[in-house]
């Protein structure tokens, strides 16, 4: 278990169908706002998916663009062969005589011309026919058309002979070469071209396409961030009115940091999982279903390869977090003993040195950081192979997506483009696991920390005062208070106060004394009505405070603590607290009169002195600064509760003067135990068990020699 104080396990939803639920019912008034935003999510991720399609048909345009057309060679090559199946031999000799030829070319061409009319196969007969002289095939054969563009005898002539040339001929370089050979009638026809027109229309539509998608993820996004905010502020408005409508026993029976963590860390925890899950998981699960779709549409077999390379890939890693799980709650458990046992040790320093105990606290250190040492090293050794291994299971679908379209593009089922396009799919395909994965945790932690909220809200508030009318005007009260039978108990088992009765004359002196837990600063909650009594009655006035709004009640009171509280503000501020139009005249004259004014002036702006955390103040000067806003509020009634305790005997003397004052002309009730700082009270109630049992003034008590005087007498033994 972990110590108090020591680092808190990240906490699962208790509900969490039930706690989502509730949620988006919170989030009602903006569900137009995010169902649009959702939409727009799924429609980006839709977006996504048609683009890597496109891309594939950019791909495969630029690539014929930048190769030979050998469609339009065949062309050339099926036209040039039926012009040559269809030359008339028979003209063959008059061409002869008229080619100009030498005698032994003229009988070289008779002997091929003979062969010719002998030769019954065509591959020979076409080598014999490429045999006679160029000036007798020129004539030999007509010129052709092919988009409208002549090819004379001549340059057909030189396409059979490279035609013969290239299939002797073998490498793809080789091939190259011989084409950039073929006559220019015939190379502007078969010549790389990229089909402009199209790449333009496809680079546009793309284009379009990503900027739509960004302009989508950026309206979305925004639209959340605005919800979100708007959310975790309405909560903490929310918040705020439900903290001063709840009773102070919440406050008893909660720890201050657990209630601000509600108020801060849950609330931002939830605005920051709603902003970055709902559009992720949305978008995530648009992507992981469409790209399986779209990669049947496109390829199936390559579809199933990329699927069963990522399968492997993710089975390995679930296999890995499953393991890892256990390390990680580990770690957790191990810090928070680690946290608590260096707290317990530096809280308790002077103890251990004293007693000698810093080797087996060295010891027990050793063994706890040994231990988080451990678990800290296995999980994150685990956590560190996630990265590894989504980049492997991404890899590992390139590799073999690559290997199986080529095969597929060298038999002609694909073409390049669909392996561009189904690389991205693979990547469209893999991150979206580990993006929901991620979403859905982000949403558990969402789960949880408004159920913390919720329950914050749901707690059960002080009673309603709407139904209150009277009210006591400060300025009209006489200051006469009257406790009437009162009996309270913080749990219905357990009674403090038991049967409490006492009449305060206005402008009495009242202290109130006895031991620890008899009932005093709880007979000051009940006056202030923080707490509402069980039985009997309060009277201020004559008037019961069940008749009185707590508001008005609290506006008849000062209270001065044992705890001095000021907030990070001016000395200024800090007297005058919520209260307007307070002259500087009588701040100064407030604190004169408390004999503090000496030392704010020799502060560096003196009532314009900013008091922060690390203030230099002592305590005794924080307590003066205290009874000096007490006497700017000038209320009817005083409240001291142990407002000596803190200081030491000298300062008591400086607050103790400052308090007389402070009582001047006020009903004051006065919780002390040290018991020499009230004996000038007009009265004093001795309590014990919830009830009073002496009163009368000090020397009365004294002489009765019952509990007073032995509370008073302890306190100058040894």
């Amino acid at each position: 278990m972990p110590r108090p104080g020591g680092a808190r396990v990240q906490e699962k939803s208790k509900d969490f169908k039930g706690s989502m639920l509730r949620l988006f019912k919170n989030l009602k008034q903006w569900k137009y706002i995010m169902g649009i935003s959702l939409v727009l999510a799924m429609i980006s991720a839709i977006l996504a998916l048609v683009a890597p399609n496109k891309l594939s048909s950019f791909t495969d345009t630029i690539t014929s663009g930048l190769t030979p057309n050998t469609e339009k060679l065949q062309e050339i090559g099926e036209k040039i062969s039926v012009n040559l199946a269809n030359a008339d031999l028979a003209n063959l000799p008059s061409i002869l005589a008229n080619a100009n030829l030498s005698k032994e070319e003229q009988i070289d061409a008779m002997q091929i011309i003979n062969a010719l009319t002998q030769e019954t196969e065509k591959e020979k007969a076409l080598n014999l026919f490429l045999q006679l002289p160029d000036k007798v095939l020129e004539n030999l054969i007509d010129d052709i058309q092919v988009d409208g563009k002549t090819i004379t005898a001549k340059d057909q002539v030189a396409v059979i002979k490279l035609a013969k040339e290239m299939g002797n001929e073998s490498g793809t370089e080789k091939a190259l070469q011989l084409i950039d050979k073929l006559p220019k009638s015939v190379y502007n026809l078969i010549k790389p071209s990229i089909n402009m027109d199209k790449i333009k229309e496809l680079a546009i539509f793309m284009a379009t396409l990503y900027l739509i998608s960004s302009l989508f993820n950026y309206i979305q996004s925004y639209a959340l961030t605005t919800v979100s905010n708007r959310f975790a502020n309405s909560l903490r408005d929310k918040i705020s009115k439900k903290i001063n409508k709840l009773p102070l026993k919440y406050f008893d029976n909660h720890e201050t940091g657990d209630v601000l963590s509600r108020v801060t860390n849950d609330v931002d925890t939830v605005a920051q999982n709603l902003n970055n899950s709902l559009a992720t998981l949305v978008s995530s699960i648009t992507l992981f279903i469409g790209s399986l779709l779209m990669m049947f549409i496109t390829n199936w077999i390559m579809a199933i390869t990329a699927i069963l390379s990522s399968i492997v890939g993710f089975g390995l890693m679930f296999a890995i977090l499953n393991k890892s799980q256990k390390y990680f709650n580990a770690r957790q458990v191990e810090l928070g003993n680690m946290n608590g046992y260096i707290e317990e040790m530096y809280s308790g320093h002077n103890v251990v040195k004293a007693y000698n105990g810093t080797e087996k606290s060295i010891a027990e250190f050793q063994e706890l950081n040994n231990k988080l040492y451990t678990a800290n090293r296995k999980s994150q050794f685990l956590s560190g192979l996630m990265h590894p291994i989504m980049g492997f299971i991404g890899n590992f679908g390139y590799v073999m997506v690559c290997i199986v379209g080529a095969l597929l593009t060298m038999n002609g089922s694909i073409s390049f483009g669909v392996i561009i396009a189904f690389m991205i799919y693979v990547r469209l395909f893999t991150n979206p696991l580990s993006q929901i994965a991620q979403a859905m945790s982000s949403l558990q932690s969402t789960a949880a920390a408004s159920e913390r909220v919720f329950e914050f809200l749901d707690e059960k508030e002080m009673s309603d005062q709407k139904n209150i009318t009277r009210n006591l005007k400060r300025s009209k009260v006489k200051g006469e208070i009257e406790f009437k039978n009162v009996k309270f108990g913080y749990d219905q088992g357990r009674t403090i106060i038991k049967d409490f009765s006492v009449k305060v004359k206005p402008g009495q002196k009242i202290a109130i004394v006895g031991p620890t837990g008899a009932g005093k600063t709880t007979m000051v909650n009940l006056l202030m009505k923080f707490y509402e009594i069980n039985n009997g009655q309060i009277l201020i006035d004559k008037i019961p405070t069940s008749d009185l709004t707590r508001e008005n009640i609290h506006d008849l009171f000062i209270m001065v603590l044992q705890d001095t509280w000021l907030f990070e503000g001016t000395i200024r501020d800090n007297i005058k607290f919520n209260k307007d139009h307070v002259s500087d005249r009588e701040i100064w004259e407030a604190l004169r009169v408390v004999g503090v004014d000496h030392f704010v002036k020799t502060l560096p702006g003196g009532l314009d002195y900013v008091i922060g955390d690390n203030d230099t103040i002592s305590q005794g000067q924080k307590q003066l600064l205290t009874i000096a806003r007490g006497m700017i509020e000038d209320a009817p009634f005083l409240i001291l509760d142990e407002a000596t305790s803190n200081v030491d005997t000298r300062t008591e003397e400086l607050v103790q003067k400052a308090m007389d004052k402070l009582t001047e002309g006020r009903t004051s009730f006065i919780i002390a135990h040290r018991l020499s700082t009230i004996k000038n009270a007009d009265l004093i109630l001795v309590m014990k068990d919830g009830n009073i049992i002496e009163q009368g003034n000090h020397e009365e008590l004294m002489s009765k020699g019952g509990l007073y005087k032995d509370l008073y007498n302890s306190q100058f033994e040894l």
